[in-house]
């Protein structure tokens, strides 16, 4: 494989903190853009739901706070993590990012453009648009915002990457 995969990409924590993708390195990563006051928000509560059924297996989801789409996130650092905790957050919550267009994060542009990561091209349209990424790194399929983090399509993908891995 061509180097194609998440781990070269380092972001930061709601505090600054850089951190480097590679420390989730042999883990399928269900990676989501989130917004405070979006109608698809509630689904906060399904992601903590999704990472309880997958506890203690190679399993994580990651959080990117954005404020692209209808100006939903207004929050900033530590007022991020408050209203995340009101959901029983379980998962990685990083500092506020740009998802789409010519000020993209970087690790955005990957997740979303084919002649970046080799696989598809999946330009989020609104909050809450999830990408699979396998224990390698790669992109391996997305789904829209309506689709429920807890819906069996995402579980069973999650599943099979996980059994995959495990052989």
């Amino acid at each position: 494989m061509d180097n194609k995969n998440i781990y070269g990409f380092n972001v930061n924590a709601l505090d600054g903190e850089p951190i480097s993708l590679g420390d989730y390195k042999n883990k399928v990563l269900l990676v989501v853009n989130t917004a405070s006051e979006c109608g698809f928000t509630p689904q906060l509560k399904d992601l903590v739901e999704l990472k309880k059924e997958f506890m203690g297996q190679d399993f994580e989801i990651l959080a990117f706070p954005s404020n692209d789409f209808g100006g939903q996130e207004p929050l900033e650092g530590q007022d991020i993590a408050t209203f995340c905790s009101n959901y029983g957050n379980n998962f990685p919550v990083f500092d506020k990012i740009r998802v789409r267009g010519p000020y993209a994060d970087p690790l955005y542009k990957f997740l979303s453009e084919k002649k970046e990561n080799g696989v598809l091209n999946s330009v989020p349209r609104w909050n809450f648009h999830k990408f699979l990424v396998n224990k390698d790194g790669a992109v391996v399929d997305y789904f829209f915002p309506f689709t429920k983090p807890t819906s069996s399509k995402i579980r069973k993908k999650i599943q099979r990457l996980l059994a995959v891995a495990d052989q």
